[in-house]
């Protein structure tokens, strides 16, 4: 398992989709409303799976009027916003925010203590949380030999961090290409340079006005809204961040620029195909635990449905109109995720007859070990041997201008609302999740800043159907008692190989 794509909560592979699932139809998205009154809910929009059926689905309008009571909750005041984005006094700043991975393969080993050592990726019951750092060294130094083969085989280290420093020069040029003098700062969450170097950095230069975007399209509570947890965290214990003005865009999936590039993509991979009609466009996703969504009230299955939607539309005015669907990938741990799953599907397309597909990696602005990994190789030859003939697959956008250039025309466009509990309405086309600063998109959508399901839980009591489960759960408390027992005695392999320290 790639470590990028279990900090992302993210792929693998199983089997059994419903025999219904194939196109997503146009103009509909799949999630369903749970809502009885006009009383703002964060599980508003709460997506129900079904094994029976691949998806749940109603109109735009409809997921539009159940969102309107978390848009008043964002927008809780209506305000004059000026015309001009900032004064002159203003220094203005962009902080992109993005997972990191490890640069070099001696990189990787501490790259995954910091991912394990995250209790939003492993969960330990209460008693033993102060565990988690001996168990996230633990799990590390046992995962990091598998897991330097899966870089080794990309060039040696993971190729995000050089991208988005790409990616922000090339913003920082576009904002000044369009009067707006902004530098650009990139805060990963896992490596460096990590969000807390980013905001040491943008306070020795005297930022006054801060716009967050995160480099994820669509927003969810486990990628954007964890980087918004650690901010808040950050700016609470700050008293120049508490007074620097800022919003979050937290999602831009709508957004014609981004839209326009992605169909550019694909239209431009289609021509490679003898038959470009004949392609099944096959857009995969970043997955989520299920419970994220019909418990947390997850709005990044709804926004990933709507993102295929657009792209689809735009092509088919291209006169593109082939079938296509979406899958998750990067499922771990015994919790159930998003469906359908990505290997599963392309299985099933296989089985079904498909002789060429077209891949999408929907949910990655930058290659990384998923995409030159897993989905060129592993996937690749899954494909090969279910019997799709010719593989293709469409790049990540990098630094491609129009996307470029759009990012720029989206921070400009929240300019006037940093520092304001204000909604843009800027755009013909409005994102599932408003501009909001930090506070207030945790409020709307985090609330109660519930713990979230891990998609790796550590001994959970209780019975389960799967046997699978169980005796993983059974190996995981061992772990956890052998990890007691070398704490509490000083003894044992861990003292031995050095990984924590013999008592003097």
């Amino acid at each position: 398992m790639a470590a990028e794509s279990i900090a992302m909560l993210p792929w693998t592979i199983s089997s059994s989709i419903p025999s219904d699932h194939r196109l997503l139809p146009r103009g509909a998205l799949c999630v369903s409303q749970s809502h009885s009154s006009a009383a703002p809910s964060r599980n508003c929009v709460v997506a129900r799976y079904s094994s029976t059926q691949s998806s749940l689905l109603f109109s735009k309008d409809s997921l539009r009027k159940c969102l309107r009571p978390l848009k008043a909750l964002v927008a809780s005041e209506t305000l004059d916003v000026p015309t001009t984005p900032f004064t002159g006094d203003d220094k203005v700043g962009v902080l992109l925010l993005n997972l990191g991975g490890p640069e070099t393969l001696d990189d990787v080993q501490p790259f995954l203590f910091n991912l394990f050592a995250d209790p939003d990726i492993i969960r330990l019951p209460r008693l033993f949380r102060f565990l988690q750092k001996p168990l996230a060294q633990f799990i590390s130094v046992l995962r990091a030999p598998k897991s330097k083969e899966g870089y080794a085989s990309i060039g040696g280290g993971s190729p995000l961090r050089r991208i988005t420093d790409a990616q922000a020069e090339e913003l920082r040029k576009a904002l000044w290409a369009k009067d707006v003098p902004a530098k650009v700062y990139v805060g990963m969450r896992y490596w460096h340079p990590f969000t807390e170097e980013a905001i040491e950095q943008i306070k020795r230069d005297g930022i006054t006005k801060l716009v967050v975007l995160p480099l994820y399209p669509q927003f969810s509570i486990s990628t954007s809204g964890s980087s918004l947890r650690l901010l808040e965290s950050i700016f609470r214990e700050d008293e120049y961040l508490v007074n620097m003005q800022h919003t979050v865009i937290p999602s831009w999936y709508q957004r014609e620029g981004y839209i326009t590039a992605m169909a550019n993509l694909i239209e431009k991979e289609l021509q490679s195909f003898d038959s470009p009609e004949k392609v099944m466009i096959f857009f995969s996703a970043h997955g989520v635990p299920l419970a994220y969504v019909e418990e947390a009230g997850d709005p990044y299955k709804a926004e990933m449905e709507e993102c295929i939607d657009l792209i689809m539309e735009e092509l088919e005015k291209r006169k593109i109109t082939n079938a296509y669907t979406l899958a998750y990938q990067s499922r771990v741990g015994p919790v159930e995720w998003l469906k359908p799953y990505t290997d599963e599907t392309i299985v099933e397309l296989g089985q079904k007859g498909v002789k060429r597909l077209l891949a999408v990696p929907i949910s990655f602005v930058s290659e990384h070990i998923e995409t030159l990994e897993e989905i060129d190789v592993e996937y690749k030859e899954l494909a090969m041997k279910s019997g799709i003939e010719i593989w293709g697959r469409v790049p990540a956008l990098g630094c491609e201008a129009t996307f470029i250039s759009d990012l720029a025309d989206a921070v400009i466009e929240s300019l006037p609302y940093v520092g304001a509990m204000a909604v843009s309405n800027l755009e013909a086309r409005q994102p599932l999740v408003p501009l909001g600063s930090v506070e207030e998109l945790l409020a709307a959508y985090d609330s109660q800043r519930r713990e979230l399901p891990a998609p790796v839980t550590v001994w959970e009591w209780g019975w389960t159907k799967s046997a699978e489960t169980w005796n993983g759960r059974a190996a995981m408390l061992a772990v956890v008692v052998l990890l007691v027992l070398e704490v509490t005695t000083g003894e044992g392999f861990l003292h031995q190989w050095g990984i924590l320290p013999i008592r003097r």
